[in-house]
């Protein structure tokens, strides 16, 4: 079954026990990441484990309307490069909600030299670039927006390449505007290269470690001191097979499992070794009470501590993975609080609103500030039907409230299409059933 064969309704039936092994889908931002430097660099790549949903589909369709070559293959994505010039120079690109889309090719297609309008659902609408769009204007590219000033849809118009070698973003509400930038840099950069600096606050900053990453995979070695970035004028070269890490995000719901309903739950394909920075949730997981080993690229999580024990975290560098610490707070022995987690404001829903809406629904009290939550658990969890705003994290991480021995009824469960296709099946073929009343 796939997402879209899901039905209205979901019901994740109370959780008994969960042992097993799960092997992670491909890394959302690692996917897109490399799709945009494989079409960007001078030859063919090979991308292997590449994420096949909606947020990798809609950046796929646009550099194909772009005029990029891209070949879908049993075990790989085959990417030929344009060289760092779009053949088609004038187009309209619809992108869904995927973050990891919109903002880097708005800085991909600032100084292309083509005309171009941008655009998504009604929901990235809402969601800002401004920072993003005011940092290359202010170096000498023409972005207007057609509709709320700060927020897409965009209009792109043909730009002379900037001559300055100095560049400001802001990062307090999207590291994905730095790395944006950054990924643009090395074609738009003067011959002594392009300094990129980020005042104030930078969030999620593992992403941006993640992107420098991933360039350098791709022939470009950015120079970091602190907040000020050395990006040097380069061409990106291709990379002959380039393997996409499994999701760490995605990996935050079967370690909490574990935790939750015994395990041992085994996660392969991102461990110690990963590049992102979401599988530092383990360490909540630890904290909480879960018991976790870790390898390379595997971990491994099993029931400790009962009831999970309470924390105040700082999740500043885990915003993704944070959303299933939320869910673990329902089975600790005390209120939870996490903090740093502002962005999820300005995610696909507001997250903040929306999951202090669906805890309460099973019973937790929750209270909520502009960049904070804190759930106090229930004595009991209640049955409850959560509503998932089009939001995929809502629906995986509260799926996992059936592990307190009540039924969850998931609404819209297609959306788990943006990054986690078949995850009811995943989840379902390590959890075994509560036992019935009548038969306990």
């Amino acid at each position: 079954m796939t997402a879209s064969h899901y039905p209205a309704e979901w019901v994740v039936a109370p959780i008994g026990s969960a042992h097993g092994t799960v092997r992670l889908p491909g890394s959302k931002s690692l996917s897109n990441r490399a799709l945009l430097l494989a079409a960007l660099a001078d030859g063919t790549s090979r991308l292997r484990n590449l994420l096949a949903a909606e947020d990798t589909h809609v950046m796929i369709e646009a550099l194909r309307t772009l005029g990029v070559a891209v070949d879908e293959t049993g075990d790989a994505v085959v990417v030929h490069g344009c060289g760092g010039r779009f053949p088609v120079r004038d187009a309209e690109l619809f992108l869904g909600n995927a973050g990891t889309a919109m903002r880097p090719l708005t800085a991909a297609l600032a100084f292309s030299g083509g005309r171009y309008r941008l655009d998504g659902v009604a929901r990235m609408r809402e969601r800002p670039i401004g920072d993003l769009v005011d940092a290359l204007n202010a170096a000498g590219a023409r972005i207007a927006y057609l509709g709320t000033p700060g927020y897409p849809p965009l209009q792109i118009e043909p730009a002379t390449q900037p001559s300055g070698e100095h560049l400001e973003v802001r990062g307090a509400v999207s590291s994905q505007f730095v790395s944006g930038l950054l990924m643009a840099a090395p074609l738009i950069a003067p011959g002594r290269g392009l300094e990129i600096e980020v005042p104030g606050n930078l969030i999620s900053e593992p992403y941006v470690t993640m992107t420098l990453g991933v360039m350098r995979q791709f022939g470009v070695t950015v120079e970091r001191h602190g907040n000020r970035y050395r990006v040097p004028r380069a061409a990106y070269a291709a990379c002959a097979d380039y393997a996409v890490e499994g999701d760490a995000s995605a990996a935050s719901y079967f370690l909490a499992l574990g935790a939750l309903a015994g395990g041992p739950i085994r996660i392969e394909g991102a461990g110690a070794a990963s590049v992102q920075g979401d599988v530092a949730f383990a360490d909540v997981v630890l904290a909480m009470g879960g018991r976790v080993a870790r390898g390379p690229d595997w971990m491994e999580v099993r029931r400790d501590a009962w009831p999970l024990r309470a924390l105040d975290h700082d999740c500043t560098a885990i915003p993704d993975a944070a959303m299933t610490a939320a869910v673990l707070a329902l089975f600790a022995a005390g209120p939870t609080r996490l903090t740093g987690i502002g962005s999820w404001r300005v995610k696909e829903t507001d997250r903040i609103a929306a999951m202090a809406t669906e805890l309460r629904k099973l019973g937790a009290t929750v209270d909520e500030g502009a960049d904070w939550l804190r759930v106090t658990p229930p004595a009991m969890l209640r049955p409850a039907a959560i509503d998932t705003y089009d939001d995929h994290r809502m629906a995986m991480c509260l799926a996992l409230a059936a592990c307190g021995g009540v039924p969850v009824t998931i609404r819209d469960p297609k959306c788990v299409a943006k990054t986690f296709p078949d995850y009811f099946e995943v989840l379902a073929s390590v959890t075994n059933p509560a036992p019935s009343p009548a038969s306990a």
